[in-house]
């Protein structure tokens, strides 16, 4: 029996022995750790916040074990959401231990584990499990789970920030919620978190009301240097537009990286990532051998290759995604460098974190415009970082889909009694306020399939055998087992050379737009698309050097609102004459002729202008809520001008505004004295302005995927897209029109307005807009803040790429000439 104070000092000389500060957050989480308390750590990446709690967690074992009295029994279950970080994470903790002479096994558990690996670790469990949540499910499945998980001492969920607000978040919280029942311990909670902006509720989502009533937060009080700094055009186009400057920054891009140790060059999408790789290749050369390509839709062989490469420092350069995004330790990295907007201030400042990656170290990130006005967020960027402004994550309600998966998980591992499990899914936030109505309907519809589908067997997966709800099909056990997860996309197809070899995997809907013998770039790569056969896309290399680049579903990213009132108020510094930035200063000309041509709106006005061209009447409205809430608010304004004036609209939208084009001339000054932005009816209006019944049937498939109502295939045989959709479609239609209650389609609805729509911000955004002064400009010219928006009509068109470029170049030489 050893006292706190006695493996507490175990571990402060493992850290010194390393050459390590042991730093007071870490001494703090260790204290109260031990003490028995649950809690969330927030601490900046790179700062040792995975010690602070593994540490602890093992040393736990010693006050009442020797080192070596080991039983083979899960002891520790370690969440992290992505599988890359998954590696790195097992093997700190397994060195601790190993130096220790801790004869603990530390497992991996994720969807790349292997059959043979999975069943060892039944044989014989690991003490520790670094895991993902949707392994959890699966073990869940199990029918043996009560036994695997009853010596369970601690969950602790690493990256809580990037799971909660999402699905797999709330299958985390239900997760939890079974294991806090099964173990013969006091189960701890624990969550890590590097960057949220409402600390106080993400804790509490996580631990659930019981444990967090006497649980704590701790802050890491450390001072991470954080360096931002913006890569400037030589010259700024006065009418800028997006993706035209990024790649021609590349050669201001290439000193950076040839001046540092390892740089990781993050992108906003796979498709980017792509297209940067090859430019940067085309540019540079010398550089291939040492430079490669990270992101999720690569063969995890190759991803795996990558990371290991980082991790020994053989690699100078890694062109990313999010795929790279969380807490991996990769030492070498002493630069990163974000292209175009992230779109929020904790993705950057996370995407910062990944150099100097170390306590003390500083990290430094460059910022590369993809167009002259996006300066405007690299130095908001910079200011949210320094007085430390993050966005907040909100919590997820009344997931039904999730919850109809979970019973049905339990139903597959040998049943459960739907009392005991209604008492233990009430104490996740996410379920709290289910009603017995609801709670009924769940039930009923894993039994029968819903008042609608009772008809039909193959939706009755459970069955009630005397209170205890279980499936004894093995085909539908199967079924469900392959199907547990809550990531839903568009059905992939296996990128394969015809003479054999793996790279990764395209998304159906690019694959059909292919004809035989067309060249795209994947993986680096140059492809030369030959057939499709048994769902995979067959490939030969080609030695074209153009070629179409994969678009992947989910690329769109949305402005948060932080950011958005950042942006807003570095205009209303440039309206009192405030250039205090660099960005702000490189952009003057710009704002200078948006003053001159109309004005630049400050933080208490709304700019509308009005102008014609060859293409027709435009109207833009430059409101700064980003393209989400843009194409929302456009459909709104389109359809109440619509009400008062027999027009028709067509609608573009950016970051930073969005336009109403018509053919005939709008009457926007009587429209506006009839209060365009009111509240009243805006629901009603909405609904009426956007398609809502087609937006909630696209997700209600990945409702009734998640669900289990619609089955997307065996491995290697998936089903393909449009009969998914189909499928889904039909399932829609049936429950709209004979069961309106149907709780499915209710959230179907409710995600199309709360996380589609954001249906919380575009109030706020109304609102603000009510608060305003609105300015309507009528000017001869599309302005600097329009142009971007414009240029959008000629993208639509169907031209080559060269064809957009060259087509967009000539408008805005034709309105530079107008200004020389």
């Amino acid at each position: 029996m050893r006292s706190v104070e006695e493996i507490i000092s175990i571990g402060e000389k493992w850290v010194y022995s390393k050459g390590w500060q042991l730093f007071d957050f870490q001494m703090r989480t260790w204290q109260a750790y031990l003490d028995g308390k649950n809690g969330l750590l927030n601490a900046p990446t790179g700062s040792g916040k995975t010690y602070a709690l593994w540490i602890p967690a093992a040393l736990e074992f010693l006050k009442e074990h020797d080192f070596g009295d080991v039983k083979s029994e899960v002891q520790i279950l370690w969440v992290t959401p992505l599988r890359a970080l998954a590696k790195d994470i097992r093997a700190a903790m397994q060195s601790f231990c190993d130096d220790l002479g801790l004869q603990w096994k530390i497992g991996l558990r994720t969807g790349d584990t292997s059959t043979n690996e999975r069943q060892k670790q039944k044989r014989s469990a690991p003490q520790a499990l670094v895991i993902t949540p949707e392994s959890i499910h699966i073990l869940l499945s199990q029918s043996d789970y009560p036994n695997y998980f009853k010596n369970i001492r601690a969950v602790i969920v690493d990256e809580w920030h990037e799971l909660i607000g999402t699905k797999r978040g709330v299958a985390v919280e239900l997760a939890l919620s079974r294991i806090k029942k099964l173990t013969a311990h006091k189960l701890k909670v624990w969550g890590i978190s590097a960057t949220v902006g409402n600390l106080p509720q993400a804790k509490r989502v996580l631990l659930g009301e019981d444990l967090n009533r006497s649980a704590v937060t701790i802050k890491a009080d450390l001072d991470k240097k954080i360096v931002v700094e913006s890569i400037l055009p030589d010259e700024v186009e006065r009418f800028p537009w997006s993706g035209y400057l990024g790649t021609k920054l590349l050669d201001k891009v290439l000193p950076v990286i040839r001046g540092s140790n390892t740089t990781l060059l993050f992108t906003n999408t796979r498709s980017q990532t792509e297209l940067w790789y090859q430019a940067i290749l085309d540019r540079a050369p010398d550089l291939a051998g040492i430079m490669a390509m990270h992101h999720g839709s690569m063969d995890q062989n190759i991803r795996m290759w990558v990371e290991d490469a980082l991790h020994e420092g053989k690699l100078k350069l890694v062109v990313c995604t999010s795929s790279l995004d969380l807490g991996v330790d990769f030492r070498p990295v002493d630069t990163v460098i974000q292209i175009g907007g992230p779109k929020g201030v904790s993705r950057f400042r996370q995407r910062a974190g990944r150099s100097g990656h170390g306590p003390g170290e500083v990290s430094r990130i460059y910022f590369v415009p993809t167009h002259s006005l996006e300066l405007i967020e690299g130095a908001a960027l910079r200011d949210s970082i320094n007085e430390e402004k993050f966005e907040q994550r909100k919590p997820l309600e009344k997931c039904m889909d999730v919850l109809v998966q979970y019973l049905t998980t339990l139903a597959v591992s040998g049943g459960f009694r739907p009392t005991e499990i209604l008492r233990e899914v009430k104490e996740t936030h996410c379920f709290r306020k289910i009603t017995d109505e609801e709670w009924h309907w769940a039930l009923e519809f894993i039994t029968t399939g819903g008042s609608t589908l009772s008809e039909y067997d193959e939706y009755a997966r459970v069955y009630n055998d005397d209170g205890i709800y279980k499936i004894v099909s093995k085909k539908a056990a199967l079924r469900h087992k392959l199907s547990i997860g809550t990531i839903v996309g568009d059905p992939a197809m296996n990128v394969r050379f015809i003479s054999g070899g793996y790279l990764g995997t395209v998304e159906e809907s690019f694959v059909s737009k292919l004809n035989p013998g067309e060249t795209f770039w994947f993986a680096g790569q140059s492809l030369e698309f030959m057939m499709i056969r048994d769902m995979s896309v067959l490939v030969k290399k080609s030695k074209k050097k153009s070629g179409k680049t994969p678009a992947w579903g989910g690329g769109r990213l949305p402005l948060s609102s932080l950011l958005s009132d950042q942006i807003r108020m570095k205009l209303q510094a440039s309206v009192e004459g405030r250039f205090e930035s660099e960005e702000l200063r490189k952009i003057k000309p710009i704002l200078d002729l948006q003053a001159k041509m109309s004005i630049v709106p400050g933080t208490d006005t709304l700019l509308i202008e009005k102008c014609e061209t060859d293409y027709g009447h435009h109207l833009f409205f430059f409101t700064f809520e980003g393209m989400f809430v843009h194409e929302v608010l456009g459909g709104l304004i389109a359809y109440r001008l619509s009400r008062n004036q027999k027009i028709t609209f067509s609608i573009s939208m950016n970051d930073y505004g969005f336009e109403l084009l018509s053919d005939r001339k709008v009457a926007i000054r009587e429209a506006l004295k009839l209060d365009l932005f009111s509240e009243k009816d805006l629901f009603e209006d909405l609904n009426k302005s956007i398609n809502m019944t087609e937006m909630a049937q696209r997700t209600f498939r990945d409702v009734a995927t998640i669900a289990g109502l619609i089955f997307p295939g065996y491995p290697g045989k998936a089903i393909r897209a449009k009969h998914l959709q189909a499928s889904s479609g039909v399932l829609y239609k049936v429950f709209n029109t004979y069961d309106k209650n149907n709780l499915l389609i209710k959230q179907s609805i409710d995600e199309v307005m709360n996380l589609q729509l954001d249906q919380s911000r575009f109030i706020e955004a109304i609102r603000r807009i009510n608060k305003q002064k609105i300015v309507l400009k009528e000017v001869q010219k599309p302005t600097p803040f329009a142009f971007p928006i414009l240029v959008n009509i000629v993208r639509r068109q169907k031209l080559s790429t060269e064809e957009v470029t060259d087509r967009i170049l000539k408008m805005q030489r034709e309105l530079e000439r107008t200004f020389d």
